[in-house]
Protein backbone atom coordinates (compact mmCIF):
# COMPACT_ATOMS: atom_id res chain seq x y z
CA UNK A 1 0.00 0.00 0.00
CA UNK A 2 1.52 3.81 -0.83
CA UNK A 3 1.07 6.14 2.01
CA UNK A 4 0.01 9.54 0.49
CA UNK A 5 1.67 11.30 3.86
CA UNK A 6 -0.03 14.35 3.48
CA UNK A 7 1.77 17.07 5.26
CA UNK A 8 -0.31 19.31 8.20
CA UNK A 9 0.32 22.30 10.26
CA UNK A 10 -1.21 22.36 13.42
CA UNK A 11 -1.83 26.26 15.02
CA UNK A 12 -3.54 26.70 18.72
CA UNK A 13 -2.10 28.02 21.69
CA UNK A 14 -2.64 24.82 23.86
CA UNK A 15 -0.03 22.68 24.25
CA UNK A 16 -2.02 19.69 25.28
CA UNK A 17 -5.07 20.95 22.34
CA UNK A 18 -1.85 20.71 19.96
CA UNK A 19 -0.61 17.37 21.29
CA UNK A 20 -3.98 15.71 21.44
CA UNK A 21 -4.47 17.17 17.94
CA UNK A 22 -1.02 15.92 16.64
CA UNK A 23 -2.02 12.03 18.12
CA UNK A 24 -5.35 12.08 16.46
CA UNK A 25 -3.95 13.07 13.12
CA UNK A 26 -1.34 10.82 13.14
CA UNK A 27 -3.55 7.78 13.70
CA UNK A 28 -4.35 7.91 9.89
CA UNK A 29 -0.92 6.92 8.73
CA UNK A 30 -1.84 8.89 5.83
CA UNK A 31 -1.10 12.19 7.28
CA UNK A 32 1.81 13.85 9.18
CA UNK A 33 1.94 16.31 11.13
CA UNK A 34 5.09 18.52 9.50
CA UNK A 35 5.09 21.60 12.76
CA UNK A 36 3.24 23.02 15.11
CA UNK A 37 2.43 26.79 15.89
CA UNK A 38 1.42 28.50 19.45
CA UNK A 39 0.06 31.48 17.43
CA UNK A 40 -0.93 33.17 14.36
CA UNK A 41 2.60 34.91 13.50
CA UNK A 42 4.37 31.25 14.36
CA UNK A 43 1.70 29.55 12.16
CA UNK A 44 2.49 32.37 9.03
CA UNK A 45 6.48 31.58 9.64
CA UNK A 46 5.72 27.94 9.64
CA UNK A 47 3.55 27.81 6.66
CA UNK A 48 6.27 29.69 4.53
CA UNK A 49 8.91 27.17 5.96
CA UNK A 50 7.08 23.76 6.29
CA UNK A 51 5.03 24.47 2.79
CA UNK A 52 1.94 22.13 4.77
CA UNK A 53 -0.80 20.67 2.20
CA UNK A 54 -3.36 21.35 4.94
CA UNK A 55 -3.44 23.80 8.23
CA UNK A 56 -5.59 23.22 11.27
CA UNK A 57 -5.92 25.92 13.49
CA UNK A 58 -7.50 27.87 15.86
CA UNK A 59 -9.05 31.65 16.15
CA UNK A 60 -8.14 32.41 20.06
CA UNK A 61 -4.58 32.70 20.05
CA UNK A 62 -1.81 35.74 21.32
CA UNK A 63 0.23 37.56 19.35
CA UNK A 64 -1.53 37.31 16.08
CA UNK A 65 -5.13 35.70 16.34
CA UNK A 66 -6.07 33.46 14.04
CA UNK A 67 -8.39 35.53 11.73
CA UNK A 68 -5.71 37.79 10.67
CA UNK A 69 -3.34 35.09 10.59
CA UNK A 70 -5.44 33.19 8.05
CA UNK A 71 -5.65 36.38 5.34
CA UNK A 72 -1.79 36.00 4.95
CA UNK A 73 -1.76 32.45 4.86
CA UNK A 74 -4.65 32.17 1.81
CA UNK A 75 -2.47 34.18 -0.46
CA UNK A 76 -0.46 30.92 -0.56
CA UNK A 77 -3.55 29.14 -1.70
CA UNK A 78 -3.45 26.28 0.93
CA UNK A 79 -6.25 25.65 2.78
CA UNK A 80 -7.30 26.13 6.69
CA UNK A 81 -9.60 24.20 8.37
CA UNK A 82 -10.61 26.63 11.57
CA UNK A 83 -11.63 24.75 14.30
CA UNK A 84 -12.45 26.79 17.43
CA UNK A 85 -15.06 26.76 20.60
CA UNK A 86 -18.67 27.78 19.70
CA UNK A 87 -19.23 30.87 22.09
CA UNK A 88 -21.32 33.59 21.34
CA UNK A 89 -18.41 35.81 20.29
CA UNK A 90 -16.23 33.20 18.64
CA UNK A 91 -18.78 31.98 16.53
CA UNK A 92 -19.46 34.94 14.98
CA UNK A 93 -15.91 35.17 14.35
CA UNK A 94 -15.70 31.60 12.88
CA UNK A 95 -17.98 32.56 10.72
CA UNK A 96 -15.80 35.48 9.28
CA UNK A 97 -13.10 33.28 9.05
CA UNK A 98 -15.45 31.08 6.33
CA UNK A 99 -16.30 34.34 4.78
CA UNK A 100 -13.02 35.15 4.30
CA UNK A 101 -12.08 31.67 2.50
CA UNK A 102 -11.26 29.13 4.71
CA UNK A 103 -12.05 25.76 3.79
CA UNK A 104 -14.23 24.89 6.35
CA UNK A 105 -14.82 24.77 10.36
CA UNK A 106 -14.91 22.23 13.29
CA UNK A 107 -16.47 23.20 16.53
CA UNK A 108 -14.10 22.59 19.45
CA UNK A 109 -15.42 20.28 22.01
CA UNK A 110 -13.84 19.57 25.34
CA UNK A 111 -13.06 16.10 24.48
CA UNK A 112 -11.43 16.26 21.47
CA UNK A 113 -10.80 12.53 20.54
CA UNK A 114 -14.64 12.39 19.24
CA UNK A 115 -13.86 14.56 16.62
CA UNK A 116 -11.78 12.03 15.05
CA UNK A 117 -13.49 10.64 12.32
CA UNK A 118 -14.67 14.70 11.07
CA UNK A 119 -11.30 15.95 12.00
CA UNK A 120 -9.88 13.02 9.20
CA UNK A 121 -12.58 13.07 7.08
CA UNK A 122 -12.24 17.23 6.70
CA UNK A 123 -8.61 16.79 6.67
CA UNK A 124 -8.59 14.69 3.81
CA UNK A 125 -11.15 16.68 1.70
CA UNK A 126 -9.41 19.68 2.08
CA UNK A 127 -5.79 18.12 0.50
CA UNK A 128 -8.02 16.47 -2.51
CA UNK A 129 -9.02 20.70 -2.95
CA UNK A 130 -5.62 21.52 -2.74
CA UNK A 131 -4.38 18.95 -5.04
CA UNK A 132 -5.24 17.51 -9.37
CA UNK A 133 -8.88 17.93 -10.20
CA UNK A 134 -8.63 14.19 -11.20
CA UNK A 135 -8.23 13.34 -7.55
CA UNK A 136 -10.99 15.20 -6.42
CA UNK A 137 -13.29 14.02 -9.24
CA UNK A 138 -12.30 10.36 -8.26
CA UNK A 139 -12.91 11.14 -4.51
CA UNK A 140 -16.50 12.58 -5.14
CA UNK A 141 -17.61 10.12 -7.65
CA UNK A 142 -16.28 7.19 -4.89
CA UNK A 143 -18.06 8.69 -1.94
CA UNK A 144 -21.50 8.01 -3.49
CA UNK A 145 -22.53 4.45 -4.77
CA UNK A 146 -26.34 5.07 -4.67
CA UNK A 147 -28.16 3.68 -7.32
CA UNK A 148 -30.50 6.07 -9.08
CA UNK A 149 -33.98 5.15 -11.04
CA UNK A 150 -36.05 8.37 -11.96
CA UNK A 151 -38.97 6.51 -11.57
CA UNK A 152 -39.03 6.37 -7.72
CA UNK A 153 -37.87 9.93 -7.61
CA UNK A 154 -41.04 11.49 -9.18
CA UNK A 155 -42.99 13.77 -6.97
CA UNK A 156 -46.82 14.46 -7.24
CA UNK A 157 -46.86 18.57 -7.40
CA UNK A 158 -49.35 21.22 -7.15
CA UNK A 159 -48.53 24.29 -9.34
CA UNK A 160 -48.72 27.31 -7.67
CA UNK A 161 -50.99 30.39 -8.57
CA UNK A 162 -48.57 32.71 -7.73
CA UNK A 163 -47.34 34.98 -10.40
CA UNK A 164 -43.79 34.43 -8.88
CA UNK A 165 -41.25 31.98 -8.79
CA UNK A 166 -39.47 30.20 -6.04
CA UNK A 167 -35.56 29.80 -6.08
CA UNK A 168 -34.36 27.36 -4.06
CA UNK A 169 -30.77 27.14 -3.54
CA UNK A 170 -28.21 24.71 -1.76
CA UNK A 171 -24.83 25.21 -0.56
CA UNK A 172 -22.33 23.70 1.83
CA UNK A 173 -18.60 23.81 1.83
CA UNK A 174 -17.17 27.35 0.53
CA UNK A 175 -20.50 28.47 1.10
CA UNK A 176 -20.48 31.71 3.10
CA UNK A 177 -17.78 33.29 0.51
CA UNK A 178 -19.36 32.16 -3.22
CA UNK A 179 -22.83 32.97 -2.30
CA UNK A 180 -21.46 36.48 -2.67
CA UNK A 181 -21.29 35.65 -6.32
CA UNK A 182 -25.07 35.10 -6.56
CA UNK A 183 -27.06 36.99 -4.03
CA UNK A 184 -25.80 40.41 -3.90
CA UNK A 185 -26.39 40.82 -7.46
CA UNK A 186 -29.93 40.59 -7.66
CA UNK A 187 -32.49 43.14 -7.68
CA UNK A 188 -34.94 43.92 -5.07
CA UNK A 189 -37.85 43.87 -7.17
CA UNK A 190 -36.96 40.05 -8.30
CA UNK A 191 -39.89 38.44 -8.95
CA UNK A 192 -38.99 35.30 -6.95
CA UNK A 193 -39.05 34.63 -3.41
CA UNK A 194 -35.47 32.53 -3.18
CA UNK A 195 -34.83 29.90 0.06
CA UNK A 196 -31.48 28.88 0.97
CA UNK A 197 -30.10 25.87 2.78
CA UNK A 198 -26.33 26.55 3.56
CA UNK A 199 -24.63 23.32 5.75
CA UNK A 200 -23.34 25.56 8.33
CA UNK A 201 -23.27 25.66 12.58
CA UNK A 202 -26.68 25.93 14.04
CA UNK A 203 -24.45 28.80 15.86
CA UNK A 204 -23.51 30.68 12.69
CA UNK A 205 -26.79 30.93 11.10
CA UNK A 206 -28.14 34.75 12.32
CA UNK A 207 -24.81 36.17 11.66
CA UNK A 208 -25.06 34.47 7.84
CA UNK A 209 -28.36 36.23 7.27
CA UNK A 210 -27.36 39.18 9.00
CA UNK A 211 -24.43 39.91 7.00
CA UNK A 212 -26.36 38.79 3.55
CA UNK A 213 -28.63 41.17 4.32
CA UNK A 214 -26.06 44.20 4.81
CA UNK A 215 -24.78 43.11 1.74
CA UNK A 216 -27.93 42.54 -0.85
CA UNK A 217 -30.92 44.65 -2.24
CA UNK A 218 -33.44 41.74 -1.56
CA UNK A 219 -34.46 41.88 2.13
CA UNK A 220 -32.82 38.71 3.62
CA UNK A 221 -34.67 36.78 6.82
CA UNK A 222 -34.18 33.82 9.07
CA UNK A 223 -37.09 31.60 8.58
CA UNK A 224 -39.28 31.68 10.79
CA UNK A 225 -42.13 29.21 11.93
CA UNK A 226 -45.30 30.04 9.93
CA UNK A 227 -43.66 33.57 7.93
CA UNK A 228 -45.40 34.20 5.01
CA UNK A 229 -43.48 33.58 2.05
CA UNK A 230 -43.52 37.10 -0.32
CA UNK A 231 -41.24 38.19 -3.73
CA UNK A 232 -38.20 39.90 -2.92
CA UNK A 233 -37.21 38.43 -0.09
CA UNK A 234 -34.66 35.56 0.80
CA UNK A 235 -35.81 32.80 3.75
CA UNK A 236 -32.62 31.12 4.81
CA UNK A 237 -32.77 27.59 6.26
CA UNK A 238 -32.78 27.95 10.50
CA UNK A 239 -29.83 25.48 11.88
CA UNK A 240 -31.29 22.53 13.69
CA UNK A 241 -34.96 23.06 11.63
CA UNK A 242 -35.83 21.78 7.83
CA UNK A 243 -37.57 24.18 5.92
CA UNK A 244 -40.29 24.07 4.25
CA UNK A 245 -43.20 25.28 3.17
CA UNK A 246 -46.97 24.74 3.71
CA UNK A 247 -50.19 26.36 1.80
CA UNK A 248 -52.44 28.01 4.03
CA UNK A 249 -55.98 28.97 2.90
CA UNK A 250 -54.53 33.17 1.51
CA UNK A 251 -50.61 32.80 1.71
CA UNK A 252 -47.33 30.10 1.77
CA UNK A 253 -46.14 29.74 4.70
CA UNK A 254 -42.99 28.89 6.46
CA UNK A 255 -43.07 25.30 7.96
CA UNK A 256 -39.79 24.32 10.59
CA UNK A 257 -39.42 21.11 11.34
CA UNK A 258 -36.81 18.38 13.11
CA UNK A 259 -38.04 15.53 10.81
CA UNK A 260 -36.78 13.24 8.96
CA UNK A 261 -34.31 12.31 10.17
CA UNK A 262 -31.08 13.45 7.81
CA UNK A 263 -27.09 13.92 8.38
CA UNK A 264 -27.86 17.75 7.94
CA UNK A 265 -30.66 19.51 9.15
CA UNK A 266 -31.80 21.66 7.35
CA UNK A 267 -31.14 19.69 4.70
CA UNK A 268 -31.12 20.78 0.59
CA UNK A 269 -33.30 17.76 -0.55
CA UNK A 270 -35.55 18.64 2.35
CA UNK A 271 -36.13 22.03 1.28
CA UNK A 272 -36.44 21.42 -1.95
CA UNK A 273 -38.53 18.95 -2.16
CA UNK A 274 -40.87 21.12 -0.44
CA UNK A 275 -40.39 23.88 -2.23
CA UNK A 276 -41.52 22.04 -5.21
CA UNK A 277 -45.04 20.46 -4.10
CA UNK A 278 -45.69 24.26 -3.48
CA UNK A 279 -44.55 25.51 -7.01
CA UNK A 280 -44.57 23.06 -9.56
CA UNK A 281 -43.25 24.25 -12.42
CA UNK A 282 -42.60 27.42 -10.89
CA UNK A 283 -39.20 25.84 -9.01
CA UNK A 284 -35.77 27.28 -9.76
CA UNK A 285 -33.13 24.67 -8.30
CA UNK A 286 -29.68 25.46 -8.06
CA UNK A 287 -26.88 23.52 -6.38
CA UNK A 288 -23.49 25.13 -5.30
CA UNK A 289 -20.17 24.05 -3.96
CA UNK A 290 -20.06 21.84 -1.08
CA UNK A 291 -19.26 18.08 -0.53
CA UNK A 292 -21.68 15.00 -0.45
CA UNK A 293 -25.09 14.80 -2.59
CA UNK A 294 -27.33 16.48 -0.73
CA UNK A 295 -30.13 17.78 -3.06
CA UNK A 296 -28.73 16.37 -6.09
CA UNK A 297 -31.93 13.70 -5.69
CA UNK A 298 -34.12 16.68 -5.47
CA UNK A 299 -32.94 18.75 -8.68
CA UNK A 300 -34.02 15.63 -10.86
CA UNK A 301 -37.24 15.93 -9.27
CA UNK A 302 -37.22 19.59 -9.78
CA UNK A 303 -36.30 19.20 -13.59
CA UNK A 304 -39.10 16.12 -14.62
CA UNK A 305 -41.69 18.22 -13.06
CA UNK A 306 -40.72 20.84 -16.15
CA UNK A 307 -38.95 23.40 -13.72
CA UNK A 308 -35.31 24.92 -14.51
CA UNK A 309 -32.12 23.83 -12.59
CA UNK A 310 -28.63 25.09 -12.12
CA UNK A 311 -25.26 23.66 -11.45
CA UNK A 312 -22.33 25.35 -10.10
CA UNK A 313 -19.54 24.67 -12.84
CA UNK A 314 -16.06 23.35 -11.43
CA UNK A 315 -14.69 26.43 -12.22
CA UNK A 316 -15.37 28.04 -9.41
CA UNK A 317 -16.80 25.74 -7.18
CA UNK A 318 -14.52 25.31 -3.98
CA UNK A 319 -15.92 21.92 -3.79
CA UNK A 320 -17.35 20.07 -6.79
CA UNK A 321 -19.32 17.07 -4.88
CA UNK A 322 -23.00 18.03 -4.87
CA UNK A 323 -23.48 20.08 -8.19
CA UNK A 324 -21.64 17.19 -9.27
CA UNK A 325 -24.22 14.57 -8.29
CA UNK A 326 -26.95 16.54 -9.94
CA UNK A 327 -25.05 16.58 -13.11
CA UNK A 328 -24.38 12.60 -12.77
CA UNK A 329 -28.19 11.69 -12.05
CA UNK A 330 -29.16 14.16 -14.91
CA UNK A 331 -30.71 16.47 -12.82
CA UNK A 332 -29.15 19.95 -14.41
CA UNK A 333 -30.32 21.94 -17.16
CA UNK A 334 -27.81 24.45 -17.17
CA UNK A 335 -24.37 24.61 -15.61
CA UNK A 336 -22.19 27.67 -14.65
CA UNK A 337 -19.90 29.42 -13.05
CA UNK A 338 -21.08 31.11 -9.56
CA UNK A 339 -20.95 34.63 -11.02
CA UNK A 340 -23.07 34.02 -13.59
CA UNK A 341 -25.64 32.48 -12.17
CA UNK A 342 -27.63 35.60 -11.03
CA UNK A 343 -27.59 36.62 -14.50
CA UNK A 344 -29.59 33.41 -15.26
CA UNK A 345 -31.84 33.54 -12.19
CA UNK A 346 -32.95 37.08 -13.43
CA UNK A 347 -33.21 35.75 -17.15
CA UNK A 348 -36.19 32.82 -15.46
CA UNK A 349 -37.97 34.81 -13.21
CA UNK A 350 -37.83 38.38 -14.22
CA UNK A 351 -38.56 41.40 -12.29
CA UNK A 352 -41.98 42.49 -10.06
CA UNK A 353 -43.23 45.06 -12.74
CA UNK A 354 -42.63 42.42 -15.19
CA UNK A 355 -39.83 43.14 -17.33
CA UNK A 356 -37.26 40.62 -18.13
Amino acid sequence: MIFIHIKILVADDSPLTRKILKTLIESDNRFKVIGMARDGIEAIKKTNELNPDVILMDIKMPSMDGLTALQYILEKNIPVIVISSLGEKHSVIAYEALELGAFDYIPKISDLYYLKDKLLKRLYAAYLFSISENAKKKFFEEKSKKSYKSEENKVKTSISNTDYFAVAIGISTGGPRTIYDVLPKLPANLNAAIFLVQHIPSQFTKTYTERLDANCELKVVEAEENMEIKPGYVYVGRGGYHLKLRNGLESINIFLSKTPKHLFIPSVDVMMNSVLEIYGKKTIGILMTGMGDDGANAMVKIKEAGGYTIAESKETAVVFGMPAEAIKRKGVNKILPSYNIAEEIIKKVGLQNGNR
